[in-house]
C-alpha cells in the first residue's frame, strides 16, 4: 500500500487522509502513509460530513484511504481526490512487499508525521502539524519511563482524531508489545471495556478522568491480575478519584500526564502515589527534551508558587497550524531562554504554578477554551457556527460547571420576529460540529448582559432552566415508561421528558448514558448494555428492551417511582459522610438524600 501511494506521487510533507473505523485496516493505512513518507490526516467518520469536507479541503491530501462501507461518504468529500479502499487491496497487493527507502525519498526527522485537527476559536478547526522527531521523542520517553515488554498488551480505544491515539498505536508496535484494537464505539461502553481487559489480558490503557470514574463503577468484579498501568490525561485528575482508584486497584500504577496537541500529546508526567495523594494532583515535571516555563504577561518567569501562563519549549513543539500563519505566529513565539534563535515555545493559555518540589500544579484556562470529558473545545467555534444561522443576532456558549458532568449551554439573541426553533437550531449546528460540541441547552435572551466596557458579561448570564417548554408532550403509557421518564429527568436535570424525546438531543452523552443503565439495572433488575441507549435513545425505545429482557426470563420487580428513604440515626450520618469519597455519584446522591429527608422530617 505504501508503494501504491508513492506511485500516486506521495512525497515527504504531503498528506494522506484516512477515514476509517477502528480496525486492523486502520493500522495498515497508518503505517502505509508513514512508510510512503506522508503525514496522515485522521478523519473520524462519526463527524459531520461538512466538518470532514473542510478538513479535506484545508489539508489537501494526495490520497484518501478508507474502507468499503465508507466509500460513499469519502467520495462526497472531494471529487478530485484519489480514494483507495484498504479492504480491497487489488490495486496494491502486486506491489513490492519491501519497505520504501526513506533515504531515497529524502525523508528526514523534520518532515511531518501527522496533521491533527482541533477545535478553532474562529469557527473552523485548525490542523496541527507534528514532525517525526517530536513523535519519536515522545515514544522513546514513554518507553524509557514505563517499559513495555513482550508480555504487555495495550488497548487502543481513543478515537484516532485525538492525539492520545498516537502512543496507543505506536508505543506497543515499537516495543514488541501486543496492540489490541477496541471495537468501533467500544470506548463508550464501560462493560465492554471491562470484558475486553479480562479477555485480552490488557496490561496498559488510557482514560480521561471522567471515564475512569465510570470505569471504576463498573469494574468491581473485574479480574485484576493482568492490568499494570493506567495513564490519565485530558482533564484535571482529582485526589478523590486517585484514592478511589487505589482502593479498587491497589496493584495497578496510575500516571497523570498533561499536554496539548500542539506539543505532541504530553509534556509533563506525574506518578500518582498510592498513599495519601495531595489535595491537588500535580501534572508533574517536563518529559525528556522538553522545557516548561511559567511566565507573566511580560514573558518573565514567575517565582515558585505564583500563578502564571504555561509555555512549552523543546523538540515536541509543533511546526505550527496548517495554512494559518497568523495564528501560528500568535501561539508559537520565539523562545528567549535558549541560544538557538530558531527555537520557539508554544503559548498554551493554561494557568499553573511551580510547587516547592519542582512539580507543576495546573490551575485552569485563561480564555474561553474548555476541556469536557477529554475533548478540547473552543467555545468561540460554537458561537461562530450559531451566528451563521440567519435568525441569530448574537450567541454566547459557556460550559455549565454546575451540571456536575459539564455541559455546554448556548445563549442566543434572535433577530426581531425570527426566534429560531430549538430543534432546528440544534440541527443546524449538528451539520458542522461533532456531537461533543453541540450545546445541551439553548437559552433565548432578549439581550446579552454587558460589562462596563461593553463586553458580554458571562457571569451575569442566567442559569439554564430546568423546565422544558414543550408544545406537545407524549406521556408514558405504562409503569415501565413512567419509571424511565423519571430516570431520564433525574440524570438530565430536566422536566418534563416525553417518551419520544431523544436522550442525546436533550443533552445526554455517553457518561450520562452509563448512569441511565445503572438506574435501569437498579429499578428493574435487568442487565442492558450501554449501547442500548445509543441504539434506542428514547423512553419508548428503551422500554422495549426492558420488556424484551423480562419476556426472556430476566427477573423484574415493580419500579419504585417515588421511593421514600428511611431516616438515618445520628451515628449513621457520620458513617455516611465518611464513606462518600469512595462511592459512585449515584450512591452518594442516594445517601445524601436520606440525610436530607431525616432533617426535613424533624
Amino acid at each position: 500500500l505504501a508503494h501504491n501511494l508513492k506511485d500516486l506521487g506521495v512525497k515527504p510533507d504531503d498528506r494522506v487522509a484516512i477515514c476509517m473505523e477502528r480496525s486492523l485496516g486502520m493500522i495498515v493505512a497508518l503505517l502505509a502513509a508513514l512508510k510512503a513518507g506522508a503525514a496522515y490526516v485522521p478523519l473520524d467518520p462519526a463527524h459531520p460530513a461538512e466538518r470532514l469536507r473542510f478538513m479535506v479541503e484545508d489539508s489537501a491530501p494526495v490520497a484518501l484511504l478508507t474502507e468499503g462501507h465508507l466509500k460513499g461518504l469519502c467520495g462526497e468529500l472531494s471529487a478530485r481526490l484519489s480514494v483507495l479502499d484498504v479492504s480491497e487491496g487489488s490495486s496494491w497487493r502486486q506491489q513490492s512487499a519491501s519497505n520504501p527507502d526513506s533515504g531515497s525519498m529524502g525523508l528526514t526527522s523534520e518532515n511531518l508525521a501527522y496533521v491533527m485537527y482541533t477545535s478553532g476559536s474562529t469557527g473552523q478547526p485548525k490542523g496541527v502539524m507534528i514532525e517525526h522527531r517530536s513523535v519519536v521523542n515522545r515514544l522513546i520517553w514513554m518507553q524509557n519511563s514505563y517499559r513495555l515488554g513482550a508480555d504487555d498488551s495495550v488497548l487502543q480505544k481513543t478515537p484516532f482524531g485525538f492525539d492520545v491515539s498516537v502512543w496507543e498505536f505506536f508505543w506497543p508496535l515499537l516495543s514488541g508489545a501486543k496492540l489490541v484494537m477496541a471495537r468501533p464505539e467500544g470506548h463508550k461502553d464501560p462493560d465492554y471495556l471491562v470484558s475486553t481487559i479480562e479477555q485480552k489480558q490488557i496490561t496498559t490503557l488510557h482514560f480521561v478522568p471522567s471515564m475512569l470514574q465510570v470505569f471504576l463503577e463498573h469494574s468491581h468484579n473485574m479480574s485484576k491480575g493482568q492490568l499494570r498501568r493506567v495513564v490519565c490525561s485530558g482533564e484535571a485528575l482529582s485526589s478523590v478519584l486517585v484514592r478511589r482508584f487505589y482502593q479498587q486497584l491497589p496493584n495497578v500504577s496510575l500516571y497523570n500526564l498533561y499536554g496539548p496537541t500542539e506539543a505532541t500529546v504530553d509534556v509533563t508526567a506525574w506518578v500518582c502515589p498510592s498513599r495519601t495523594p495531595p489535595d491537588s494532583i500535580p501534572i508533574g515535571r517536563p518529559i525528556a527534551n522538553t522545557r516548561m516555563y511559567i511566565l507573566d504577561e511580560y514573558l518573565e518567569p514567575v517565582p515558585v508558587g505564583v500563578i502564571g501562563e504555561l509555555y512549552i519549549g523543546g523538540v515536541g513543539v509543533a511546526r505550527g497550524y496548517l495554512n494559518r500563519p497568523e495564528l501560528t505566529a500568535e501561539r508559537f513565539v520565539k523562545d528567549p531562554f535558549v541560544a538557538d534563535t530558531r527555537a520557539r515555545m508554544y503559548r498554551t493559555g493554561d494557568l499553573g504554578r511551580w510547587l516547592d518540589d519542582g512539580n507543576i500544579e495546573f490551575l485552569g484556562r485563561n480564555d474561553f477554551q474548555v476541556k469536557m470529558r477529554g475533548f478540547r473545545i473552543e467555545l468561540g467555534e460554537i458561537e461562530a457556527r450559531l451566528m451563521e444561522h440567519p435568525a441569530v443576532r448574537q450567541a454566547v456558549a459557556i460550559l455549565d460547571s454546575q451540571s456536575g458532568d459539564g455541559r455546554i449551554v448556548a445563549y442566543v439573541v434572535a433577530e426581531p420576529t425570527r426566534l429560531p426553533d430549538v430543534s432546528r437550531l440544534r440541527g443546524f449546528v449538528e451539520q458542522t460540529l461533532p456531537d461533543y460540541m453541540v450545546p445541551s441547552r439553548f437559552v433565548s435572551l432578549d439581550w446579552m448582559p454587558l460589562t462596563t466596557n461593553g463586553k458580554v458579561d458571562r457571569r451575569a448570564l442566567p442559569a439554564p432552566p430546568q423546565t422544558l417548554a414543550v408544545a406537545s408532550l407524549e406521556v408514558p403509557r405504562d409503569e415501565v415508561e413512567r419509571a424511565l421518564v423519571e430516570i431520564f429527568e433525574a440524570v438530565l436535570g430536566l422536566h418534563p421528558v416525553g417518551v419520544s424525546d431523544d436522550f442525546f438531543r436533550l443533552g445526554g452523552h455517553s457518561l450520562i448514558a452509563v448512569q441511565v443503565i445503572a438506574r435501569v439495572r437498579k429499578f428493574f433488575s435487568v442487565e442492558l448494555p450501554v449501547r442500548s441507549v445509543f441504539e434506542k435513545p428514547t423512553v419508548a425505545g428503551l422500554a422495549e428492551d426492558i420488556r424484551r429482557a423480562k419476556a426472556a426470563g430476566e427477573k423484574m420487580r415493580t419500579p419504585m417511582l417515588h421511593p421514600r428513604p428511611r431516616a438515618l440515626t445520628a451515628a449513621s450520618r457520620e458513617e455516611v459522610l465518611a464513606q462518600l469519597d469512595t462511592l459512585s455519584e449515584l450512591d452518594a446522591q442516594t445517601l445524601l438524600q436520606r440525610v436530607l429527608d431525616e432533617k426535613q422530617s424533624v
